[in-house]
């Protein structure tokens, strides 16, 4: 099986890195459509404690554009997430969807294209991230 992610480990303050994230999605055309506090979320529904992770459900409305018209209800399968996660010692784990094995789910040719095309801004974005 194919990995539905890739990642990069970041030495500094939670904070920074979702700066420095959503800075590098927006220089690769990525707009942030959704955003989710999951250790808020966690430490309000069931009283879990959690170090900060953020999902970000980045878009670009370009690629959004095209995949839906080739496959109507894609929606179900996007945004692609994005998720900042504290881990020990000030390090912080960018984690990106990989849209190629996710959209793979999905039969139409055209969205494959597309999902390749998105997940090569992605890499980008991360590589960008990495060298910040």
């Amino acid at each position: 099986m194919a990995p539905y992610h890739f990642s990069v480990t970041l030495h500094e303050e939670f904070e920074s890195a979702v700066a420095k994230t959503r800075e590098a999605l927006a220089d690769h055309d990525f707009g942030i459509v959704s955003e989710i506090d999951m250790a808020a979320t966690l430490k309000e529904k069931l009283g879990v404690e959690h170090k900060p992770y953020l999902i970000l459900g980045a878009c670009n409305p370009g690629f959004a554009n095209e995949a839906m018209s080739q496959e109507p209800a894609i929606g179900v399968l996007l945004p692609c997430n994005v998720v900042v996660r504290a881990l020990e010692d000030e390090r912080v784990m960018v984690d990106f969807m990989d849209p190629a094995v996710v959209l793979d789910l999905v039969g139409e040719s055209g969205v494959h294209m597309v999902a390749d095309e998105v997940r090569t801004r992605l890499e980008m974005t991360r590589d960008a991230i990495a060298t910040a």
